[in-house]
């Protein structure tokens, strides 16, 4: 696999209280299927889809149990994690985790985007990322929902070396960053006030391709899951945002039903 340029989308992973929870609830809803838990590193569990690596849970490291927040982790490519972590200070961000060598398997770093949106960075070693993207039960695009995009625009362009673009819509404040190319890596979504409540931070969202948006919201309710919003159509795809049973929060999107003109972008 060629390397990844810096700044895209790598790898996700996500800590839960109760993994098997975790394991049942996303196995059901992505059809994810899950690998031996690797004991030197916490328990660190990989989940596949179709035989290829596509995500990984974790349980809560020893006395952060009642700490613990289940979120999802974007991790983006990193050349050089040490050096990435320096721009992300310069750029006003947070270093939350200092980089860190995990086996042969490559480097990792934790970081906080001035907002507050928490995000990784992943150098790879032996192990090189996602396997499989774009597929049903695979990483399809993520957003970075913040109050303040004049932090965050800046942040991630100094950072990464993105470009960047705006939507031309009045009524929607909303961004895609891009590494030189036609294709973006990142959206950027303001949160409004009438839509989000100020206890809700910054985050990034992930959003996991699926066959059936629908199907896979009635699946998660099933277990136990809740709808924040949609079934909602859109030229990208229809998509939903689901919290699951343990407060982590991500979207499922079916790629394949569009409705609607691509947006223009300024």
């Amino acid at each position: 696999m060629a390397v990844r340029p810096e700044g895209t989308p790598v790898w996700a992973d996500a800590m839960f209280k109760d993994v098997e929870v975790a394991k049942t609830f996303y196995g059901d809803v992505l059809g994810w299927t899950f690998g031996e838990s690797s004991s030197e590193f916490g328990n660190y569990t990989q989940a596949y889809k179709g035989g290829k690596a596509v995500a990984a849970v974790v349980p809560p490291m020893p006395g952060q149990d009642g700490e613990a927040q289940s979120t999802w982790c974007l991790y983006f490519a990193s050349a050089d994690v040490a050096a990435t972590a320096e721009k992300i200070r310069a750029a006003g961000g947070t270093v939350l985790m200092e980089p860190m060598q995990v086996g042969d398997f490559g480097s990792m770093c934790i970081a906080q985007e001035p907002s507050g949106a928490v995000f990784g960075l992943w150098q790879a070693g032996r192990h090189e990322g996602f396997e499989l993207e774009g597929e049903s039960g695979s990483y399809a695009w993520a957003e970075v929902f913040t109050r303040e995009p004049a932090k965050t625009d800046p942040f991630f362009t100094d950072v990464f070396g993105y470009g960047s673009k705006k939507m031309k819509d009045e009524h929607v404040d909303y961004r895609v960053f891009d590494l030189g190319g036609a294709q973006p890596v990142l959206g950027r979504m303001l949160m409004t006030a009438e839509d989000f409540p100020p206890e809700i931070p910054s985050y990034i969202q992930l959003y996991f391709a699926v066959d059936n948006c629908d199907k896979a919201v009635e699946a998660a309710q099933r277990l136990g899951g809740k709808k924040l919003f949609g079934p909602m159509d859109s030229p990208f795809g229809r998509f939903a945002a689901i919290l699951d049973p343990q407060g982590a929060t991500f979207a499922v999107i079916d790629l394949k039903t569009t409705v609607g003109e691509m947006p223009e972008m300024e």
